[in-house]
């Protein structure tokens, strides 16, 4: 039982509970290489399990013919190790609640290469998919970070000012270089296209939008490219898409890998690319899953509608983004991380066995989240978070870590809870006094920032960049200090981490208390949470 396209010959695989495709996937592949339809950035998991299995369901049910070419800019080992080690195949391991798996290998992926002039025959490639008239839609999963031309002080990054002065054919960023092979579509007919984050962060459109109209709009300030080219990217013939997308596709799991070993299945290696991408033949990943584009596509799109993608306008994408990072998802894992950290969890599948935590992640979604929620329409939010607390979240195959999800959260805190706070504010029924578990997890996250656990062992916060200022805010106090906590004013009034002022809010001697209770001595975090929760 090899992954290949000869290993799949093998009648092990229907034995063991494996579902094959049974489409003709040379001619998919011949089809797709003469008439493109989809071109994806972005090799790693999210798409090896998400999208690249929604193109199949549309492949198998005789909805399209075509196939998705897979480009990737950043980490070109995953090309080499995974796609072409492996025919270009993947396993999809659906991980389900009740501990039963799903066992699923996906063919759509026809092409794949480095999107990079080092390759010369890729880059070549490239160059004629762009070039086609057929192209409809261009995706990407490179992370939010992968379309920032600035670094942290608004400066562009080095190799962006390398890429305005020097132009096409001399880029050294991915994103430079996707803006050259717009440059060959619009030279070949200027051709309408869709550039279509699929990345996790709010606003991904808009972010894709920016950098493209950015990089051409130096190049024609520099002379480089006509004025034409520029008019073409800010035109109706190129959109940016927004959308928002929820499935969590973790790192290949050691024990899903011993499951795949004990069927017989031989390609179960886990590698680690020199750019530290964790990836295998198989992708491990829970059963729930959302896509929601905004359906502006000047030259068509595949019927993902037919596959569960939905597919509304900008305004609803928006809505949905909102209801899911502000209340009914990205709060509770927020919570149940800094909490399972200074619990000394491992495993966040595992912190919902504890009730306390339990009643911690109902309250914020149900009781505080809830009434302020934005609705969309197309997906229920009371659903939604029914789904998050009792499927999920508890799911004990999901190898998701509080420590990974602590990353950042001074990042996270404004968007995941200050929204839900300033709808308390402006509205005249509901009470900033009812607000009890939000100013619960700004305590914790504090108390976290001390890198000390409720049982008083040192640990190692999990990286961001306001972790030092934090500390530098609680230098002196200690478990067991007792004293004045005035000198946490300046970071509790900062509204870049919380989204709004506490003291002006109202919150902070609510957060003050709390952080006080928690600090009193070992254990003290468990206690002022079992206390606060009831």
């Amino acid at each position: 039982m090899k992954l290949s396209n000869e290993g799949l010959r093998c009648p092990e695989w229907k034995e063991k509970g494996y579902k094959l495709f049974d489409y003709d996937r040379a001619g998919i592949e011949k089809a797709t290489h003469d008439a493109p339809v989809w071109v994806h950035f972005g090799a790693g998991n999210i798409f090896r399990g998400f999208p690249a299995r929604l193109d199949q369901i549309l492949i198998e049910k005789g909805l399209t013919d075509k196939g998705i070419i897979v480009g990737e800019g950043f980490d070109y080992d995953i090309i080499s190790d995974i796609y072409d080690k492996y025919d270009r195949l993947t396993l999809l391991v659906t991980l389900k609640a009740n501990g039963s798996i799903d066992k699923e290998i996906v063919g759509s992926v026809t092409e794949a290469y480095p999107c990079d002039y080092q390759f010369a025959d890729a880059w070549k490639r490239f160059g004629e998919v762009f070039t086609s008239p057929s192209l409809q839609m261009v995706s990407f999963t490179i992370t939010e970070k992968g379309y920032a031309l600035k670094d942290p002080s608004g400066e562009y990054l080095k190799g962006y000012v390398h890429d305005f002065q020097e132009g096409p054919g001399k880029c050294i960023m991915f994103l430079s270089r996707l803006a050259e092979l717009l440059l060959m579509r619009y030279k070949s007919g200027a051709y309408p296209i869709a550039l279509v984050s699929m990345d996790n962060c709010s606003h991904n459109g808009e972010k894709v939008q920016t950098a493209i109209t950015t990089i051409v709009g130096e190049w024609c300030k520099a002379g480089l490219v006509d004025k034409g080219f520029e008019e073409y990217v800010n035109s109706d013939k190129v959109s940016y898409p927004w959308s928002m997308i929820d499935k969590i596709t973790p790192r290949p799991d050691k024990s899903v890998a011993s499951m795949l070993a004990a069927d017989g299945y031989e390609d179960t290696e886990t590698v680690i690319t020199d750019k530290h991408t964790y990836i295998a033949s198989f992708v491990n990943a829970e059963e729930c899953e959302y896509l929601v584009i905004e359906d502006t596509f000047p030259n068509g799109r595949p019927a993902l509608e037919n596959a569960g993608v939905y597919f509304t306008d900008r305004d609803t994408v928006n809505k949905v983004e909102k209801m899911k990072v502000c209340t009914c998802l990205n709060p509770l894992h927020t919570a149940l991380a800094v909490f399972g950290c200074l619990l000394g969890y491992t495993l966040i599948a595992y912190e919902m066995k504890d009730a306390d935590l339990v009643k911690l992640v109902k309250r914020i979604g149900y009781k505080e989240g809830l009434p302020v929620v934005v609705n969309p329409g197309i997906i229920d939010p009371k659903k939604f978070i029914d789904e998050v607390v009792d499927i999920r979240i508890p799911n004990p195959f999901m190898p998701d870590t509080p420590q990974r999800i602590a990353t950042d959260t001074s990042q996270k805190l404004s968007i995941r809870f200050g929204e839900t706070i300033k709808a308390y504010l402006a509205s005249d029924k509901l009470s900033i006094d009812d607000l009890v578990c939000i100013p619960l997890v700004f305590a914790a996250w504090l108390r976290y920032a001390m890198g000390v656990d409720d049982e008083g062992k040192v640990f190692e916060p999990s990286s961001d960049p306001l972790l030092a200022y934090a500390k530098d805010a609680l230098k002196g106090i200690e478990l067991g200090y007792a004293g004045n906590l005035d000198q946490l004013r300046e970071i509790l009034s900062n509204q870049k981490i919380f989204g709004v002022d506490l003291f002006e809010a109202g919150l902070a001697d609510k957060v003050l208390g709390y952080f006080a209770s928690m600090i009193k001595g070992p254990g003290a975090v468990r206690e002022t949470l079992h206390k606060v929760v009831g």
